[in-house]
């Protein structure tokens, strides 16, 4: 039963499903909020620019009419009547073409926002697929526009019925009008009748843009188990990240191993804590510890020690600060100087006596200068 429940898609699509989504061209779009702001456009269009484009078809059929003696017989009149016709008719067309454009763009982005897909471009044999074809002729999506495009024809067919009875009586007095007056005016009218048609689509839009949204919404939502998986895929797997961590704490103890016969002086707890440390006066400015560990990683560097003569001293007060201010390949805290001073100077006379230049020297000090705040 809990493996069923997991199965249901119940979840909300994750930012990365809506994204492999956008990439295979599964967006929200609403075919009729496009066609709706093409539609609203255009009429806009013909409000903006459709007296200028009705005066310069009154002109172009004025200056074609009117053809006298002289155009007859120049042979260039044909050529210089294009160029009328383009000056006359191209600004209008330019303005109702780019209106329309930006309409178009506007109405199939404001959904799902810009997207393009190759994926979706590609061909798919699913598509030729015949009962994938029926599934789809006959499935919830298509009973849905079926029931949006009566609704178009009933909204359609009520607003220009209302929009004739409106508009009758000026569209019968057009044949009492002289031109151009009747010309502006039968553009006029189509252009709100237009207009009024094209916001009755809108109607419809207003609905289906919703829907579309939470369709799209419902078809991504996801399984419990697949945005476990989802989250596995992107961050990896706890085993495979586990072990990478184990390789990654392997490779560098074995670095720092290799760093242990560098050493000039190990410092130990004595069974629990063991620090290496090397002072290079020329390289750097204080002691550093290039290797440090705890219990079994503690007894491997005290071994490497005694394989490579490094001596090793009993500090405990001063081995335990050091590994818990310092980490390896950095250099000791300032506030330790003194007593690591002491602890190399200790070293430094112990090998000139053993060199036969000098004195043994005293036992180390049991009690270094060690502040109270990096004692642990």
């Amino acid at each position: 039963m809990a493996a069923d429940d997991s199965a249901e898609k119940t979840e909300q699509p994750t930012a990365k499903k809506l994204q492999d989504a956008a990439e295979k061209g599964q967006i929200a779009r609403s075919k009729d909020l496009g066609t709706a702001f093409v539609l609203i456009g255009s009429a806009c269009a013909i409000l903006m620019f459709g007296k200028m484009l009705a005066m310069g078809i009154l002109t172009i059929g004025q200056r074609m009419l009117r053809l006298d003696q002289k155009d007859m017989f120049e042979v260039n009149s044909m050529f210089t009547a294009w160029g009328e016709v383009g000056k006359e008719l191209i600004p209008p067309m330019a303005g109702i073409f780019a209106v329309i454009l930006a309409a178009a763009f506007i109405g199939n982005t404001l959904l799902g926002g810009f997207n393009f897909s190759m994926q979706a471009a590609a061909p798919k044999a699913s598509k030729m697929s015949v009962f994938k074809g029926f599934k789809r002729m006959f499935g919830l999506q298509a009973f849905v526009e079926l029931l949006k495009s009566f609704l178009k024809v009933i909204v359609v067919v009520g607003i220009a019925y209302l929009l004739l009875k409106f508009f009758f009586d000026d569209i019968m007095s057009l044949s009492l009008m002289s031109e151009p007056n009747n010309i502006e005016s039968a553009l006029y009218f189509l252009a709100w009748i237009f207009l009024g048609l094209c916001s009755s689509v809108s109607v419809i839009a207003l609905v289906d843009a919703p829907y579309q949204k939470w369709n799209h919404i419902k078809q991504l939502k996801m399984s419990l188990q697949e945005i476990k998986d989802e989250h596995k895929n992107s961050e990896g797997s706890p085993e495979i990240k586990q072990r990478i961590r184990r390789t990654q704490m392997e490779m560098s103890m074995k670095r720092m191993m290799q760093e242990v016969p560098k050493a000039d002086v190990i410092v130990t707890n004595p069974t629990h804590y063991a620090i290496a440390l090397k002072y290079d006066q020329g390289k750097f400015k204080a002691p550093v510890v290039v290797a440090k560990g705890v219990d079994e990683v503690a007894m491997h560097i005290r071994k490497i020690a005694n394989e490579h003569k490094i001596p090793v001293l009993e500090s405990p007060a001063l081995a335990r600060s050091i590994f818990h201010t310092t980490k390896v390949d950095h250099p000791i805290p300032e506030q330790l100087f003194a007593a690591v001073a002491q602890v190399l100077a200790y070293v430094y006379q112990l090998k000139m006596h053993k060199k036969g230049k000098g004195t043994r020297p005293k036992a180390l000090a049991k009690d270094l200068p060690i502040p109270d705040d990096y004692r642990h």
